[in-house]
């Protein structure tokens, strides 16, 4: 245990020392020192998730409820990208790439408040502004991440207990949809990646941490007895450790606010990529 008394930690990223972690129902981004310090970002009335940084290193964050990312300009937000065009449903999390563009995921549907479940796409917010859809009819699309010199997109399909790969053509753009690993019976919400390829996935349901090869062989399994795993990230001096986003409470507990979330660490054979994560 590195640090309890969040309500739900989502979207851990490390960058330059730090850990920095949205609290999706605390409306709050904090960064994190590895000795469990940490001071409040900024807050974020409509609930933040994803965070990725652009070039210059300002932070960028998922405004869920307005669909919108939005740049942390000291305190204060400043919208970067309006996604209300092309996302259904809460935007969610997101990977940045080498060149600044943000690949961002979305709920597809009402999810908080009831509505009918539905496919929903991946959308990718370029340099210059512009914004389109790059991958549709995924289900539930949520932690991601970039590989193989930037050359492969994988995105986690909560649903539908799989991770999903596809070939990155030089503008960004995704093509040859596969699938890159069957979870079975776990759900991936959070994912990250290591020096050798391996992918660390958080598994919702059951509450696992576990390293997947593609094909989806799990070399490594962690098991949080009791507690939900959320999201996951590689960082620490060396590299080493694996940030561990839990929560420890029922579904109904989120949405009451129930301090059940934490930040949990152990040491990994094979450290990060770092940022950004290509």
């Amino acid at each position: 245990m590195l640090i309890d008394g969040f309500v739900f930690l989502e979207g851990p990223r490390w960058r330059e020392g730090r850990l920095w972690l949205s609290d999706m129902w605390d409306y709050v981004v904090y960064r994190l020192e590895c000795d469990g310090r940490w001071e409040m970002m900024c807050k974020v009335p409509q609930r933040p998730s994803g965070l990725g940084f652009l070039r210059d290193g300002t932070p960028v964050v998922a405004s869920m409820g307005d669909r919108k990312l939005m740049k942390i300009v000291g305190s204060s937000l400043v919208e970067y990208a309006d996604l209300n065009g092309v996302a259904n449903g809460d935007v969610n999390d997101l990977v940045v790439d080498s060149e600044g563009r943000f690949y961002v995921g979305n709920f597809g549907y009402d999810l908080f408040g009831g509505g009918e479940a539905a496919l929903s796409n991946l959308a990718m917010v370029d340099v210059d502004g512009s914004i389109r859809i790059v991958a549709d009819e995924l289900d539930f699309p949520n932690g991601t991440v970039i590989k193989e010199n930037g050359r492969v997109l994988v995105v986690a399909e909560t649903w539908s207990n799989r991770l999903t790969a596809f070939n990155r053509l030089p503008n960004g753009s995704l093509s040859d949809r596969r699938v890159y690993a069957d979870m079975g019976e776990r759900s991936p919400d959070g994912i990250c990646i290591d020096k050798e390829g391996g992918i660390w996935v958080s598994c919702f349901n059951t509450g696992e941490f576990v390293r997947v090869l593609e094909g989806g062989e799990i070399t490594d399994r962690v098991f949080c007895e009791g507690k939900r795993a959320v999201a996951c990230q590689l960082g620490g001096d060396d590299g080493h450790t694996l940030f561990c986003c839990t929560f420890a409470g029922e579904l109904e507990d989120i949405h009451k606010r129930k301090r059940a979330g934490a930040v949990e660490t152990l040491r990994v054979d094979v450290p990060g990529v770092g940022f950004p994560e290509v």
